[in-house]
């Protein structure tokens, strides 16, 4: 047999749910304590007709029970326990004491010990409601149902007028599948209260759990026959039909609520949703930028809709639409500082860096206080060759964030891309000082170190610092590339150098820096004939580096090549080298260290 779908309250629901009671909230009810003295005083009473208590014994009682009162306000459980046990030993009727200690017994989890007391509570105290509460709380808490009823039975007969009691009974029944019995519950408290929302809500879900779709669907019709202009009933019922996979009714809600307020957000959000259903991908996507046109769409959700975008890219599509919604929302909502982070996302998530720095540098005066939109700030400006932004924008953000290693760590490469290299060791130290659990970024750090110390002719600091940087990540290409090509202009470790430079050719073939870095080792080692292959792959990789030009007429000279050493010396020349020995090699027509 079909089984009809309860719709869950989240999406739309969330937004207009109704407002049910709070069911199964009865163990959390206190007794006032002038209830509890006075039901003290009358239990003291039956007990001395039934046990004929001495004055001195229902003195003594008295001084426990308030004694054990006061010691469950201080929180001391087991004293108050054993006071109140004290007081059943004198006196074994006193429902009072019975039902502070079944309150205690319930706070340790003793529920059975707790049913026990109350059900003796109320046998002595039989109108007592807040002793019914309390045991109604505990059957609930042990799944007894049966006995539930009784209970909600004997509330509604001391207060018949509350109609919580009349929810919690049919809830009860609910639970035991009793349905019919349920139903019932709630035409007499429809008689009581009316048509409500907390009504039609629980006979909906009933309906549904008989398969009786069209009986639900008919009581929200009923409340939206009286309140024809409540968008939210719309919606609500539209919701039933979308969980029951009958979208077509749906949309013929949604269209009839769209004619009483067409630029209602969560409607436009609804019709999306059905449309989707129904396999019509244009209509859905057009009600979504409805949706996102209407200031009324949370912005929360407006977020949410295009990060479930994100796991569908690289899909052109996907990110061309995440892109529009985010140009919406962005313009709709312009003081939110995260909406226009997003778009900013979106931009370059799509490559439009330009327009993304923007977006990002917008959130940043919005809100400064979103450490990641200022690294991806920072990271545009470095992509955009903008170096000062990058310093000024890192500095500005560090002055808020001083420990973030990323960020000092991007400001210390823009500062060693300005040549300046103490001041890019100040951040670069920050950053290894702290230790990072990211391994790139220490490997990062520690190859732009050694960098830094080769710019300032600390070569053994420098060593030190390439070595540490490749025990993070052995394999990365750009440090083994610096490091041997720093060695092989010195003329120390060739070996290792070429080892570390093959390496690097290994992991990122066709790289003609690398190729030509491989090239100049071989040329210092003197293998000239390897040297010429590699210095060759190199140029046919990259055909505008004058350097590489220089460098082949170097290899050529040695390999007895003069003219050709000649030739390629002046074709550097003219393409831009400034070596200061590039003029003797060419007027000297010989290689010059």
């Amino acid at each position: 047999m079909k089984q009809y779908a309860v719709p869950a309250v989240t999406g739309i629901q969330a937004k207009y749910k109704m407002n049910k009671p709070a069911y199964w909230i009865l163990g959390l009810l206190m007794v006032p304590a002038l209830a509890i003295a006075q039901s003290s005083s009358k239990a003291t009473v039956t007990a001395q007709a039934q046990k004929s208590l001495t004055p001195a014994d229902s003195v003594a009682m008295q001084q426990l029970y308030f004694e054990g009162l006061r010691k469950k306000t201080i929180e001391d459980s087991k004293g108050a326990g054993d006071l109140f046990a004290r007081v059943l030993q004198l006196d074994n009727s006193n429902d009072a004491a019975m039902y502070q200690l079944a309150m205690l017994n319930k706070a340790q989890n003793s529920q059975a010990d707790a049913q026990q007391l109350l059900e003796k509570a109320v046998a002595i105290k039989p109108n007592n409601e807040w002793y019914w509460v309390a045991l109604a709380d505990s059957y609930e808490k042990t799944n007894n149902l049966p006995k539930l009823q009784n209970v909600f039975d004997q509330l509604l007969r001391i207060n018949p007028e509350k109609p919580e009691y009349y929810y919690d009974k049919a809830s009860a029944f609910y639970l035991e599948k009793k349905y019919d019995e349920a139903l019932g519950v709630y035409s007499k408290l429809e008689q009581m209260t009316g048509l409500t929302d907390e009504l039609v809500a629980n006979r909906q879900k009933i309906y549904l759990r008989q398969n009786k779709l069209d009986q639900a669907a008919a009581e929200m019709e009923k409340l939206i026959e009286t309140n024809p202009d409540q968008i939210r009933y719309y919606l609500l019922l539209a919701e039933i039909y979308n969980s029951n996979r009958v979208p077509d009714k749906a949309l013929k809600v949604l269209q009839r609520a769209a004619q009483k307020k067409p630029d209602d957000g969560l409607l436009h959000l609804a019709l999306a949703e059905t449309y989707r259903s129904l396999k019509n991908t244009d209509a859905s996507y057009k009600e979504l930028e409805l949706a996102f046109n209407s200031s009324s769409l949370d912005v929360d959700q407006k977020v949410r809709i295009i990060m479930g975008y994100v796991p569908k890219f690289p899909d052109a599509s996907a990110k061309a639409s995440a892109l529009e919604l985010s140009r919406i929302a962005a313009s709709i909502h312009p003081n939110e500082a995260r909406v226009q982070a997003l778009y900013g996302d979106m931009l370059a998530q799509n490559d439009k860096l330009k327009e993304a720095r923007e977006a990002f540098m917008k959130s940043v005066q919005l809100n400064p206080e979103m450490y990641i939109v200022h690294e991806q700030l920072v990271r545009l400006d470095l992509s955009e060759n903008k170096i000062d932004e990058a310093i000024k924008h890192g500095e500005n953000a560090l002055s808020m964030f001083p420990n973030q290693a990323w960020m000092n760590y991007l400001v210390g490469v823009s500062y060693l891309q300005k040549k300046n290299a103490q001041q890019a060791l100040s951040y670069l130290k920050n950053v290894v000082a702290v230790e990072p659990d990211d391994k790139d970024l220490a490997s990062q750090a520690y190859a732009a170190l050694g960098d830094c110390y080769h710019e300032i002719k600390d070569n053994g600091k420098s060593d030190a610092a390439y070595d540490k940087a490749l025990t993070y990540n052995p394999d990365n290409s750009y440090t083994l590339n610096n490091y041997a090509y720093y060695l092989s202009i010195r003329g120390e470790q060739l070996e290792k150098a070429a080892q570390m430079s093959k390496h690097s050719i290994d992991l990122q073939p066709n790289t003609a820096s690398f190729e030509d870095t491989y090239a100049w080792i071989l040329f210092r080692q003197k293998k000239y004939a390897e040297a010429k292959q590699w210095i060759e792959k190199a140029i046919e990789h990259n055909k505008s580096s004058a350097v590489q030009v220089e460098h082949y007429g170097d290899i050529l000279f040695y390999l007895g090549k003069t003219e050709d050493a000649v030739a390629n010396w002046k074709k550097a020349k003219q393409a831009g080298a400034s070596s200061p020995l590039l003029d003797r090699k060419i007027n000297e027509k010989k290689y010059i260290e």
